[in-house]
């Protein structure tokens, strides 16, 4: 005696395995990785594992309908533009679809000559390019107590930077959080959960945009 299936259903269920073995591998290419490379601001300072900048991020994304979008959190607090060039091959792995570069902050903060912070910038979105990485790049601002000067020479880093290697910009990181008591920690320098928030908000659609461009990319 002869067991098995009915024809039909041997067909219907052949049928599906195909389906399942044409759809599997789309999803599993439909997922995108953003490295979000930066210092405390991206680390998330002091904060719970959900409140900083990556995870609220990559949940607003979700919302926002971007399922497929993971972000990978490569923020290391303290670091500079030096630091950032220095672990870039390590801290933005080949799992990286496009980058979030968030560097500078600690830059000026200790009054690093801006023309070294420029050439770090500017080797760092050389070699992404040469990995052909689509790059969101996320401005600074000095603080007012360098002194003119030296905010003329630090400040136009990002705009300049962002037009000649025709990177997305977003021109201040902190815009929106900067100065405002309620939504830094006491040493007034780094956002709590609420200005973390804020700053997503506004960043989302240079987000939207990095996604939409590694999207391009994938498909040529």
């Amino acid at each position: 005696m002869r067991y098995g299936l009915p024809a039909p259903l041997c067909k219907f269920f052949a049928s599906w395995a195909i389906v399942l073995l044409l759809v599997a591998p789309a999803a599993a290419e439909d997922r995108l990785t953003i490295v979000a490379l930066g210092d405390s601001l991206t680390a998330g300072y002091l904060l719970g594992p959900d409140e900083g900048f990556t995870h609220q991020l990559e949940k607003a994304l979700k919302e926002a309908g971007h399922d497929n979008v993971t972000v990978v959190n490569a923020g290391v607090s303290g670091d500079t533009t030096s630091g950032g060039l220095a672990r870039l091959d390590w801290a933005v792995g080949p799992e990286a679809d496009a980058v979030i570069l968030e560097l500078g902050a600690n830059d000026a903060l200790r009054a690093v000559d801006p023309a070294l912070t420029r050439k770090n910038l500017q080797e760092i979105v050389a070699r992404l390019k040469e990995r052909n990485l689509p790059i969101l790049l996320a401005g600074m601002l000095a603080p007012p107590n360098l002194g003119r000067d030296y905010g003329e020479s630090f400040n136009p880093i990002y705009t300049e930077l962002a037009e000649s290697e025709e990177l997305i910009l977003y021109p201040f990181f902190l815009d929106g959080v900067a100065g405002d008591r309620a939504l830094n920690l006491s040493d007034g320098i780094h956002p709590t959960a609420e200005g973390i928030g804020i700053i997503v908000e506004r960043i989302l659609p240079k987000v939207e945009e990095l996604i939409a461009e590694a999207k391009e990319r994938a498909a040529e």
